[in-house]
């Protein structure tokens, strides 16, 4: 697990290597290769003595943030070459250059990485099926470079981008913030040899067509083992594992245990859900290492830091405890277990739940109803409140409700890459929960997994999934819907492996007491960010202090979330420059 960065012209070195250095604390290092200045930050986890990059092969040279999981294996339809390290590295070069663009067909991990051709003058560019490992691009005239992380280009002085603030307003989420730099898609592959052409590789929109599975439940026992027995041995450092008490992570570890005597972290966070008992009862179950650490959050202090992480705007205030979660796991692991990628493979969340049913075509019938219903907080009502708003709407305006349901209803957003966001929307074949579940998984997850990743790297600490394996992304798609209502499937293979009494429980991630938070903690460094005034470039001055001042009437949670949203604009806009 790494940080990586090239460039097509000179740079401060120093300060690169400064930027991305949480990213890999071990090592670090700065090559030149024709008019490309190579960087690379190690985070030492296979071959720790010859795993050292950039590696070179002749006239090729690689640079790799991840893991391939699967790398020993692969190394067996690698005869032909003589290696020199045990490294995933190599193995991920040497997979290149046999099968060029077919090396995706067997690579089981996370990652992004270069290839450079020295012979030819080109560059190779890919990243993972889901987005697990980030990867930026940042291209101005004839000045052309890619980073791990965002921050790595802020010294180039980068223009703020207004469409990319639109869609942050209207949806919570953006490409980067900058016009000059994008985000590298996740699975797909490109090469620069002075234009940058990309081409997928991976489009989880395939396996949705694909025919239903009759009878998943033994093949999903089988690939999830794979995915997890991968994930414990490819590493030459103690592997962990979060522990929740919910089924994503129990069956993790009640499964790693097979193979491991895995050592285990439950968090408990003042104010929040207190999930030790349930997990204590998968600890005793399997006999295992299990550590509660009772975390108090200092927020007021660190959270400009934590949005700072991001390089761009970021909305999802669970990124909070994520940050506070890692530091803690790090003080005794480097490498963690998660179960993320399961509620958007598996229909875990509750949104899904009328779209699996059809209430969603029913609910069309009934949005006059819309105007009688004005719940102030979380619950059944509210629950009906949002799939009938949703009901009432198409493309984006129906995701954004859906989804985070920030300004939908009291503000409109113009803009080009709102437009386009929309037309993808719409055009998308798939109707109801499959079109709702892709949507997560092209959308939404890449902001999860982006927030997992830099929490978890900015403490340099590695997280793995084992739901978002290869096997797992081709497997889940074909699962029939009625089979992942709230993650039915999964809850079947629990009853092998968990007690009743995790099986049974409710779904609940990170409960972040946002309302309290803004009302309480937060208020007054929000309001003082609030008041140099970025966003009202954007959003009508007058309806931001109704919402500060609780003059407009919305649900006490939107407010919260918007003026959080509003929050984080103003955090990077006035750090948006070096």
């Amino acid at each position: 697990m790494c940080g990586i960065a090239g460039f097509n012209f000179e740079v401060d070195k120093k300060r690169v290597l400064k930027t991305l250095f949480h990213r890999g604390p071990d090592e670090n290092s700065c090559v030149r290769v024709d008019n490309f200045n190579f960087f690379h930050t190690r985070l030492a986890i296979q071959d720790i003595k010859n795993g050292s990059q950039p590696f070179f092969y002749n006239d090729w040279m690689i640079v790799f943030n991840g893991e391939i999981y699967n790398h020993s294996q692969l190394r067996k339809n690698l005869k032909e070459f003589d290696f020199k390290t045990n490294s995933d590295t190599e193995t991920l070069l040497y997979l290149f250059l046999k099968y060029k663009e077919k090396m995706f067909d067997f690579i089981d991990g996370m990652f992004a990485f270069a290839i450079y051709d020295k012979k030819n003058k080109k560059l190779f560019l890919a990243r993972d099926r889901a987005g697990k490992k980030p990867l930026y691009i940042y291209k101005k005239d004839k000045k052309f470079a890619f980073a791990s992380e965002i921050n790595v280009f802020k010294t180039l002085n980068p223009t703020i981008d207004e469409e990319d603030i639109k869609l942050f307003l209207s949806t919570g989420f953006c490409e980067s913030g900058y016009k000059e730099i994008r985000e590298f898609p996740a699975g797909h592959f490109g090469y620069y040899d002075g234009e940058l052409k990309l081409k997928r590789y991976f489009d989880i929109a395939e396996y949705y067509k694909a025919p239903k599975i009759k009878n998943p439940l033994n093949e999903l026992e089988g690939l999830l083992k794979i995915s997890v027995k991968n994930r414990l041995f490819s590493s030459d450092v103690e592997v962990g594992a979060f522990l929740s008490g919910g089924i994503d992570s129990s069956l993790i570890v009640a499964i790693a245990s097979e193979y491991t005597d895995i050592k285990t972290f439950t968090v408990k966070f003042e104010g929040a859900y207190d999930e030790s008992y349930l997990a204590s009862l998968v600890a005793r179950k399997y006999g295992l290492k299990h550590e509660i650490i009772d975390i108090k959050m200092n927020v007021k202090d660190n959270i400009e830091k934590i949005l700072l992480n991001y390089g761009k705007p970021f909305f999802d205030s669970s990124a909070i405890p994520s940050y506070f979660v890692s530091k803690a796991a790090r003080e005794h692991v480097k490498v963690v277990l998660n179960g993320d990628g399961a509620d958007e493979l598996f229909g875990g969340y509750r949104r899904y739940v009328p779209f699996i049913k059809g209430w969603d075509k029913i609910a069309k019938h009934f949005t006059f109803l819309l105007p009688l219903l004005k719940p102030k907080s979380r619950g059944e009502l509210m629950f009906l409140y949002r799939l009938l708003r949703a009901a009432s709407k198409e493309g984006i305006h129906w995701y954004n409700v859906l989804l985070n349901d920030l300004f939908e209803d009291i503000y409109d957003f113009h803009g080009e890459k709102i437009e386009k966001l929309d037309k993808f929307i719409k055009s998308i074949d798939f109707e109801g929960f499959e079109k709702l579940s892709y949507l997560d998984f092209e959308i939404n997850l890449k902001n999860l997994l982006m927030k997992m990743d830099i929490a978890s790297m900015s403490n340099s600490l590695e997280a793995r999934s084992p739901f978002l394996s290869k096997y797992m992304l081709e497997f889940a798609p074909k699962i029939d819907k009625n089979d992942k209502l709230l993650k039915k499937i999964l809850r079947e293979l629990a009853k092998k492996y968990l007690p009743l009494e995790i099986v049974n429980a409710p779904k609940r991630g990170f409960e972040i007491p946002l309302v309290s938070w803004v009302d309480g903690e937060l208020r007054d460094v929000i309001f003082d960010y609030l008041n140099y005034g970025f966003y009202k470039n954007f959003v009508d001055e007058k309806l931001v202090e109704k919402i500060k001042n609780k003059k407009l009437q919305i649900p006490e949670e939107k407010r919260a979330k918007i003026l959080y949203l509003l929050f984080a604009l103003e955090v990077w806009h006035e750090n948006s420059v070096s």
